[in-house]
């Protein structure tokens, strides 16, 4: 025959996208030997924890509805025996096999069996297609489908779909497009079944952790590196890839042993968590952050005679609105100096006067003519330190675009995700999941200044096209 003579059609719900962390709700099988149905089974599951309220919206599977169902482990032994001596067979199949091989190692079972996925089969049968989720796969082939996300309505669809590939390709062709799609993966030694296929292809954060479960008293886990992709699935696929695993990356991949993943509503809202987590973590496997708390501006000391005349004055925490005669926003005293290099040879400024330069008499940059002479009696010092702040005028915090706060709407629609990101003079106030709330946060979050999140909100506001999610917050709103 072309496809495997044994089959086994399989779905689970669960209570959400992990194969280690989240738990089975249902399960349906359908056993097919020769062709032919030999067993129908499906039940309900116990997971043992509360269904999120997204997940029953999609599944329409309730706490009520599993409250007095069977726990896995009672299920185990049918599960096993209709499984037994079949290719179980599955849409996005190792994230089923991963949910029912997980459940029965969480009962000290093994399990094995070869595993063939619906969505490769799709891929080698149909490469002129974009898409193979069972949702294109519905309405590509005019599947019927009784119950959408529930265990046995997607199975009945998967059961159409291989009645109709059989009917609709020879054999040999079949046969080797079953091959394809029975490949196994090459799986990262120390990461759980279906982990991988269970990331999902959305924005967001990803954590890779050392151990296997988090920490069953609730305490807060330090990741091993945390990272972030517009594909979740993709940017964590490329670290196991096997051209990926060299040096330091090597280490990193060898020592994961769990991947969880923070789906996010855009480039803003990951860039935002991603900092958070970075800061609250500090993962070893990242680059290491400055510190948030170094951040500061200059200001000019008026009738200074000796250098440096210039003091750093720290901006973390205070409010933009009360700055008054402040330059620059450094993170180090390198970006300080750095700057002020390139305004004393763009406006012959005097080294020494600066700072950037010890000793005594004229200055080394005065011999070659790029300093205007303060040092060697030529010019004044109010003179030089009137170029120097008109230098200065244009370095620092541009002008707040709004008359007050704004609120930044992101919204993804593959995670269906959307958060309200609220900003004034520069400094973020909080997010917050629908408009009102993010007009609370402007009418009583006070104005914080932080360097990082300036640059972040800097970098996001300079793509034109993102103006366009801005909302400024009337006077009443905010």
């Amino acid at each position: 025959m072309s496809l495997p003579r044994r089959l086994a059609i399989i779905d689970v719900e669960s209570t959400g996208a992990h194969p280690v962390r989240d738990r089975i709700t249902e399960i349906a099988i359908l056993r097919v030997e020769e062709g032919e149905v030999v067993a129908r089974w499906e039940s309900l599951v116990a997971p043992g924890q509360p269904i999120p309220p997204l997940i029953e919206q999609v599944t329409g599977i309730s706490d009520a509805m599993v409250a007095d169902a069977p726990a896995f482990e009672a299920l185990a032994d049918t599960v096993a025996a209709l499984l037994e001596g079949c290719v179980f067979v599955a849409h996005s199949a190792r994230f089923d096999f991963g949910f029912i091989k997980n459940a029965f190692t969480r009962i000290g079972r093994e399990f094995d069996a070869p595993v063939l996925c619906t969505v490769k089969l799709s891929r080698a049968l149909f490469p002129e297609h974009h898409r193979h989720g069972l949702d294109a796969l519905i309405e590509r082939h005019g599947l019927v489908c009784g119950a959408r996300h529930r265990a046995m309505g997607d199975v009945e669809v998967l059961w159409q779909f291989v009645r109709q590939v059989e009917a609709g390709f020879a054999p040999e062709v079949l046969a080797r497009a079953a091959e394809r799609a029975m490949k196994a993966p090459v799986l990262p030694p120390g990461l759980p079944e279906g982990m991988l296929e269970a990331v999902p292809d959305v924005p967001g954060l990803y954590l890779f952790h050392a151990a296997e479960e988090p920490p069953v008293d609730g305490r807060r886990e330090q990741p091993l590196f945390v990272g972030r992709g517009q594909s979740l699935r993709a940017r964590v696929r490329e670290h196991f890839a096997p051209g990926a695993r060299k040096g330091r990356d090597a280490e990193l991949a060898a020592r994961v042993k769990r991947v969880d993943w923070i789906e996010t509503a855009g480039e803003l809202d990951t860039s935002l968590q991603e900092l958070a987590l970075l800061r609250d973590f500090r993962p070893p496997w990242n680059r290491p952050q400055e510190p948030a708390d170094g951040a500061f501006a200059l200001r000019l000391l008026a009738n200074r005679r000796r250098p440096p005349m210039h003091e750093q004055v720290p901006i973390p925490g205070t409010d933009p609105a009360d700055w008054a005669g402040l330059y620059g926003v450094f993170r180090t005293r390198r970006e300080a100096d750095n700057l002020l290099r390139e305004l004393a040879m763009l406006y012959r400024l005097c080294p020494r006067r600066l700072g950037l330069e010890g000793g005594s008499g004229a200055c080394s940059a005065h011999a070659a003519r790029r300093c205007a002479g303060v040092c060697a009696g030529r010019e004044t010092p109010a003179e030089h330190d009137a170029r120097l702040a008109a230098a200065l005028a244009g370095v620092g915090l541009k002008a707040w675009p709004w008359a007050g706060a704004v609120r930044i709407v992101e919204h993804h629609p593959s995670s269906g995700h959307t958060r309200h990101h609220v900003f004034d003079r520069w400094c973020f106030l909080g997010s917050a999941a629908d408009a009102a709330a993010a007009a609370a946060l402007a009418a009583t979050a006070a104005r914080a200044f932080d360097a990082d999140v300036w640059r972040i909100l800097g970098r996001w506001l300079a793509v034109p096209a993102h103006l366009q999610q801005v909302v400024p917050l009337a006077a009443g709103e905010a």
